[in-house]
């Protein structure tokens, strides 16, 4: 037989046997996170099957994950199934055997959008993650949803396409889905590159979109994560002042590359730590496997600094519990290790997980038990632990790193800071944003005065709430007629660093289901469902998808 022949006879008979041993749904949703629960959940609600594969043994992704101090900006433009969750965290608390290590008046009001309570539907912002993933076990629970957890996407040869659309997707465990509308729910966008769908990773150039805040940003110094907020510039060596003497952990020897330039770097990720300071709930803070306090000599010049902010971001949540977030210029932002993550292997994933985790406990131990760290510092980190309730068969580390960033969809529509700061207008709303545009560091290098800094903390005001458009969670036209894309959306660097808010990507995970839902119905392309018919349906069913100018 001709060759090439065989080779297009084999790929047939390849494609039909995975069709043949594959599930059928009405919407296949890959990825467990929040965005992935909230589509499943839409899709039923519109007469839709559905079902969650994931590589997760866990659902909700960060927001089930120790994101519990839930970054808002302005709530009312938060509607649909993402208040709803947010009602269900309020309902669970105001039950009183919720407030089991703290009574709910004692914790009062502390912290941004606490027990925030906004018209009819009483909402809750703020909660432990335990009661999260219940709020998402509950909502497959009642929609009949199944949740097939554990499945890893085989991204080299598990991807099953008719032409311009795909028909299965197949796991590594040798499970296949069949589907007429496909949703990419992951943080990493694996089914969307899977599916040969153009996607970019790292930062744009800020001349690629007319943008001011995107490519490298040396010398912008916003927040309080870099070294200029100490009262005096801090070496990089080993031996202060000696370049001979060779870098501390932690510094690129690298170029941070000219202001303004493209780069493949990605900013830092780091775990969303739920610690307690209550005795009856805590795990005292442990000594890592491969922990070695060279990896923080850097801290303790920051410390010399006279750096006193370290529990800054232990930000309060039900049940004397935090969660704790970066603060500061060497904290748990694991700055430098997060670059190949978006393109590595499963394998290799593995591994810049555990070493994240590795430095974040390393972090934690260091301060609580190093003699150089000052007393003051040491004694309040001995007063915490990890909390004995919440991530209970994983050590009670979380179980999710958060991916802050990692593809980023090439679709119909790029979201760009020019909408988000209202220079353009932004075409056929699906959902609206409302956060601060915020990108973490991103590079830890040696300046040309020769003192450390950090790079690419940027930390923008918007001019109230934006909108997001619905080309920019479809693919270009041909390119993949049944995949929609919620999390991992069209948008440049520095515009994703306000729209990856978790309500965002629930608001956006119902707008995508709703499109999926109506281009069954009609028997189209996602691209072809015409918006008017959209924004109806989204309408009807909650969605904010623009506000009033003042």
């Amino acid at each position: 037989m001709h060759l090439p022949r065989f080779a297009a006879l084999c790929s047939i008979l390849i494609v039909f046997s995975q069709r043949l041993n594959a599930a059928e749904y009405d919407v296949v949703v890959y990825g467990g996170t929040s965005a992935g629960v909230i589509a499943a959940v839409q899709a039923k609600k519109m007469g839709k099957s559905a079902i969650v594969v994931c590589p997760d043994r866990h659902l909700g992704g960060l927001s089930s994950g120790g994101l519990g101090f839930t970054d808002t900006g302005n709530k009312a433009v938060i509607g649909g199934l993402a208040r709803e969750f947010y009602h269900r965290i309020w309902k669970h608390y105001t039950q009183p055997e919720a407030w089991r290590w703290q009574k709910r008046d004692e914790y009062g009001n502390k912290g941004q959008g606490t027990a925030a309570m906004d018209g009819d539907q009483r909402t809750m912002w703020i909660f432990e993650p335990h009661v999260a993933e219940q709020v998402f076990e509950d909502l497959i629970k009642e929609y009949g949803i199944p949740a097939h957890r554990d499945e890893w996407l085989d991204r080299e040869k598990g991807v099953a396409k008719s032409g311009a659309r795909l028909t299965s997707i197949r796991m590594l465990s040798g499970k296949s889905y069949q589907g007429k509308m496909f949703i990419d729910a992951t943080y990493e966008g694996d089914l969307m590159a899977a599916a040969g769908v153009e996607y970019h990773t790292g930062r744009e150039g800020s001349s690629v979109y007319g943008e001011q805040w995107n490519g490298i940003q040396t010398g912008v110094l916003h927040h309080r994560h870099h070294f200029g907020v100490l009262k005096q510039k801090i070496s990089p060596y080993v031996v202060p002042g000696d370049p001979t003497s060779g870098l501390l952990a932690r510094i690129s020897p690298e170029s941070p590359g000219e202001y303004g330039q493209a780069d493949k770097r990605i900013q830092a990720y780091c775990f969303r730590m739920c610690l307690t300071d209550h005795s009856d709930n805590l795990v005292p803070l442990a000594e890592p496997p491969g922990y070695d306090p060279r990896q923080y000599e850097l801290l303790l010049r920051i410390f010399e600094g006279g750096w006193r902010e370290t529990f800054d971001k232990f930000d309060p949540i039900p049940n004397r519990k935090t969660d704790t977030n970066n603060h500061g210029p060497m904290s748990t932002d694991n700055i430098g290790f997060s670059y190949d993550y978006p393109e590595a292997s499963y394998e290799r994933r593995r591994t810049i997980v555990q070493e994240h985790e590795t430095y974040q406990k390393g972090w934690l131990y260091f301060i609580a038990n190093d003699p150089r760290v000052p007393q003051d510092v040491r004694q309040t980190m001995r007063r915490w632990g990890l909390s004995k309730d919440e991530f209970a068969d994983n050590g009670h580390w979380p179980y999710q790193l958060y991916i802050r960033e990692s593809r980023r969809m090439l679709g119909m529509f790029v979201m760009t800071e020019n909408e988000l700061l209202k220079r353009r207008p932004t075409p056929n709303s699906i959902g609206m944003g409302s956060y601060t545009i915020d990108s973490h560091n991103v590079q830890r290098y040696v300046t040309a005065e020769g003192y450390v800094q950090n790079e690419g903390d940027i930390g923008v005001a918007i001019k109230g709430p934006y909108e997001i458009a619905f080309s920019s969670i479809v693919p270009k036209q041909g390119n993949c007629d049944n995949l929609l894309v919620p999390v991992c959306l069209s948008s440049s660097h520095i515009a994703f660093g306000s729209i990856r808010m978790e309500p965002v990507f629930m608001i956006l995970g119902q707008s995508a289901a709703t499109t999926a839902a109506l281009a069954i119905d009609a028997a189209q392309a996602v691209t072809e469902v015409p918006y008017a018919k959209l924004r109806e349906r989204l309408l009807k069913d909650g969605q904010v998808l623009e506000v009033s100018p003042k």
